[in-house]
């Protein structure tokens, strides 16, 4: 294989995110020159995979941790604006492509099924009932539907509702325009345009194994072919490390006071997936619930109608598990690998402020499949173990940082670290990652290449790809706009 000697962007990782950068940046300029490197032998493998991915189309419809209860008794909204802002800016990149002729079939990748949530107990329906109305005030998230009453719950999702004792105290909401993603699809599609349209491959079986400054606008990346054995130094001028779980170890060997402190903790997955056609058949539904007292975000329990592979599936999780892997093809050093002088005081601090989370995953990897089952039988009392297997998920890395008060917490979501120059960006963290992928990136933009998105042209080439990006999003706008981008993309 023939590199270039030098680069403008080098992209590690071959996932939804850096698909997302080296198309914009391509749209943005034909002529940059970029380096797609996959250390397996093709691209959406781990974290944007299908399986491994949970494709609800995170847009804070139905994820109720979301919306935490304040001390007040009100519930927080801002969050779940955030992110419901995050992912119209998705379908609102998707749209632009299909409108310039790069993508064919929307619904190859992304499905109109309604968004649920649902409790059980007094408790919990007064939080959801006080989430409605918060949610009712707000244009984001006004169409929101709410209801106590059985019946009704009968014709949302009918296997939730069967077998249950009368008088049983439920409440649900929903809103109807969600969506279900495919996010290995989307990324190959992605990748196959930047292929096509921009000469721009993705090179497969390249692992990195170092990023080391050239001078001081340049990074040497240096890999090698994981079959052959061949090495390369190839200089970039920016470097963006998104290889999901494994992003934390490249980071970890720049030369940057920006990564000082980061740690990672490890989690795995499982899934229960239905293998009875005439149950799947019988829920059309994104149907989320309450993470236990005590567990966290991660634990959050649903029962997902998805479309993989071009079929309908139902699948029920996530069940965590320890595994020191960073990645499902990772190697079992890696969380030794990863404890370095400058983050053992935020790990030690993260651990011991999040002990519930270590009794939590303790109790997930001593489950065997029917204790899986009876958590399931909480969402469907008649289900039966022969109806439902159990598949292994995706690994994910959950944040670690310091912390002043103490010394390190663990932190849920996403977040780009980037040198002060923005020669080089990393993006740490998992969900909602893929949903929220084209405005991370565009934030990556940012820092790497500020003057891209400010040339004259760019900005309204920016504006076009991904209207709220650049906009105050009021009422009007929103609801404009949403009602375009799911007519494009036949939601």
């Amino acid at each position: 294989m023939n590199f270039e000697k030098e680069y403008d962007l080098i992209c590690v990782g071959g996932g939804i995110m850096s698909a997302n950068l080296a198309l914009m940046a391509k749209l943005l300029n034909p002529n940059m020159r970029i380096l797609i490197l996959e250390r397996l032998d093709n691209v959406a493998l781990e974290s944007s995979a299908a399986w491994n991915n949970a494709g609800t189309g995170h847009s804070a419809l139905c994820e109720l941790n979301y919306c935490p209860e304040k001390e007040d008794g009100t519930v927080e909204t801002e969050k779940a604006e955030k992110i419901c802002t995050q992912y119209e800016i998705s379908k609102q990149f998707w749209a632009f492509l299909i409108e310039k002729g790069y993508i064919d079939n929307p619904n190859d990748f992304v499905m109109p099924v309604k968004h649920h949530s649902w409790v059980t107990g007094k408790e919990n329906s007064e939080y959801l009932e006080k989430r409605f109305k918060a949610f009712q005030k707000h244009f984001m998230f006004d169409t929101i539907e709410f209801t106590t009453d059985v019946e009704e719950m009968k014709a949302w999702f009918p296997l939730i509702t069967e077998g249950r004792e009368k008088g049983e105290v439920m409440a649900a909401s929903r809103i109807d325009r969600g969506t279900e993603v495919n996010y290995g699809k989307l990324t190959k599609k992605l990748f196959k345009i930047l292929e096509e349209e921009f000469d721009t491959p993705v090179h497969c079986n390249y692992e990195v194994s170092d990023i080391d400054p050239d001078n001081d606008i340049e990074w040497t990346v240096e890999m090698k072919h994981t079959q052959t054995g061949t090495k390369h130094n190839i200089d970039g001028k920016h470097v963006f490390i998104g290889a999901g779980g494994g992003s934390l170890l490249l980071l970890q060997k720049v030369e940057i006071e920006e990564k000082e402190g980061y740690g990672g903790f490890p989690v795995s997955g499982e899934w229960l997936v239905c293998n009875n056609d005439e149950i799947i058949a019988q829920h059309n539904a994104k149907v989320y619930s309450k993470a236990g007292i005590g567990d966290p975000p991660m634990s959050t329990p649903h029962l997902d109608t998805r479309y993989i592979d071009g079929k309908k599936a139902l699948l029920f999780g996530p069940f965590a598990g320890f595994s020191p892997k960073f990645l499902k093809e990772g190697s079992n050093l890696d969380l030794l690998k990863s404890i370095e002088f400058d983050n053992i005081s935020p790990m030690l601090g993260a651990f011991w402020h999040n002990l519930p989370l270590t009794k939590y995953l303790i109790h997930q990897v001593l489950m065997d499949k029917e204790d899986r089952m009876n958590a399931l039988r909480k969402f469907m009392k008649n289900a039966k173990s022969e109806d439902w297997d159990v598949v292994k998920a995706g690994q994910r890395v959950q944040i670690i940082k310091k912390d002043e008060y103490k010394g390190g917490k663990l932190q849920f979501g996403t977040e780009v670290v980037s040198s002060k120059d923005g020669s080089i960006t990393c993006l740490l963290g998992a969900s909602p990652g893929a949903s929220t992928a084209t405005s991370i990136m565009l934030e990556v933009l940012e820092h790497a290449f500020p003057e891209l998105l400010n040339a004259t042209k760019n900005k309204k080439i920016v504006k076009e790809m991904a209207p709220f990006y650049t906009m105050e999003v009021t009422e009007n706008i929103f609801k404009k706009e949403l009602k375009r981008v799911n007519r494009i993309l036949n939601l």
